[in-house]
């Protein structure tokens, strides 16, 4: 199977889950339940396609502190192929408020520096063995573009909340062939797909949460899929990482766009009943059991 290279992502996150968000304010709450681990982009896609058997390597950049020490030990325990740079500015961190409904408040309380020291060997090597690259849209990472245009490979990119026109993405847009985005800042969100479409881009999905996701393929057909109901919802930090990830792995396998749909649905679905950024009890056997008797 192909090696995937994922580019930028790790952080420390201390979890905070609420019934509701604070309303009105000012308001004391006396007691709460919390978590600290691994989050961020990067380390969700990584942890499922690792679980799912498919090759790949995350580089990123971390603290020498605690908290990197935290992410190396969970990502290696993980069985995750990771290598890194020591940030000087020490790791990122951030403070996740989660309501009963899978809502997320992010508060980046410590950012990753945007231009750290890299080790260019390092990062080249394992551009050159590596089959597709997915470009993270972390601000360290627009200092890699320029090396990717090197290496002829596919780059996927994950916008997230894209809001249209924002500057800071368009580094990210113009290196990627294939680009997902959650709508939840996008009121007409299919314009924005069409108009990546004519940037050139070979397939657009557009994320929606609870309302399924949106696809618009390179021969400019529109397809939905429907959110999956009956999984129990515990977290839904990595959601859209794992639905990424396992889009990802039916494409390598070479199904059609719909079945990525699917198999992307079902590993988000799966990912929110874990208080951890994927499914404990992910597999290859178990979701491929899981598609035949949801889609077939």
């Amino acid at each position: 199977m192909s090696h995937i290279l994922i580019l930028g992502g790790t952080t420390f996150d201390h979890i905070v889950y609420l019934d509701q968000f604070p309303q009105p304010l000012p308001q004391t709450i006396h007691q709460a339940r919390f978590q600290e681990a691994t989050g961020s982009t990067g380390s969700g896609k990584t942890l499922c396609l690792t679980k799912l058997g498919v090759p790949n390597t995350l580089y990123s950049v971390l603290g020498d502190d605690f908290y990197g020490k935290h992410i190396k030990r969970h990502l290696q325990d993980s069985g995750v192929d990771f290598i890194y740079d020591i940030d000087p500015g020490g790791t990122e961190r951030h403070i996740n408020l989660m309501n009963a409904d899978g809502n997320r408040i992010s508060i980046f309380i410590k950012t990753a520096s945007e231009h750290p020291p890299f080790n260019i060997p390092q990062i080249e090597s394992q551009l050159a063995k590596s089959d597709l690259l997915v470009l993270n849209i972390i601000a360290y990472c627009k200092d890699l573009v320029p090396l990717l245009a090197d290496y002829k490979k596919p780059v996927w990119t994950d916008l997230h909340d894209y809001t249209d026109g924002n500057p800071y993405h368009e580094p990210f847009i113009a290196a990627a062939d294939t680009v997902f985005l959650s709508s939840d800042n996008l009121p007409d969100y299919k314009s924005t797909m069409q108009r990546l479409a004519k940037a050139g881009k070979k397939r657009v999905v557009c994320t929606h949460g609870k309302q399924g996701s949106t696809a618009l393929t390179a021969e400019s057909e529109w397809l939905y899929e429907p959110a999956l109901t009956g999984f129990p919802l515990v977290d839904s930090n990595g959601a859209g990482d794992n639905y990424f990830a396992g889009f990802l792995y039916a494409s390598l396998k070479g199904k059609s766009t719909r079945e990525c749909m699917q198999y992307g649905t079902l590993c988000g679905a799966l990912c929110i009943g874990s208080s951890q950024l994927v499914a404990e009890n992910l597999s290859v056997t178990g979701l491929e059991e899981l598609y035949s008797s949801r889609y077939r």
